[in-house]
Formats: structure tokens, C-alpha cells, sequence
């Protein structure tokens, strides 16, 4: 694979849609951000969690069950 350069990704993108260009810039902008996000959960959100560990398995529902649901119902 050649080396990307500023001129190879300009010759690339020279005929892109604008549609294209703008998700481009965005996922730059995110990209180059260098924040770290720190959460703090409160101590009655952390019982929360904690009480979740003592839910049985069979009252647990699939994460992809939850995601097609999710999807149907949001019309993704």
C-alpha cells in the first residue's frame, strides 16, 4: 500500500459530493479531538448497576433481540 499524503487524499476527494466532504470533515474533527471522557456515577446510580448483577438469566433479554426491536420500532 502507497503512502497517503495531502495531495493523494485532494486527488481522491477532488470530484466527492459535498454530502460526502462533510461526513468526511466531521469524522476528522473527531478523530483529531483529543478529549477524554470522564464519567462520575452517583453512589444511587452505582446501586442501580449493582443491582442488576442479581437479575436471573432468564429474565435477561438478547442485546441483538434488543437491537432489532429497537430498530423496528425507531424505523432504522
Amino acid at each position: 500500500m502507497s503512502a497517503i499524503t495531502l495531495e493523494s487524499l485532494t486527488e481522491k476527494l477532488k470530484y466527492a459530493p459535498n454530502s460526502i466532504l462533510e461526513k468526511i470533515w466531521g469524522y476528522a474533527d473527531a478523530l483529531l479531538e483529543n478529549k477524554e471522557l470522564i464519567f462520575t456515577l452517583s453512589e444511587e446510580q452505582k446501586k442501580h448497576l449493582l443491582k442488576q448483577n442479581d437479575v436471573p438469566l432468564d429474565q435477561c433479554v438478547e442485546a441483538e433481540k434488543v437491537y432489532q426491536l429497537l430498530k423496528q420500532k425507531h424505523e432504522l
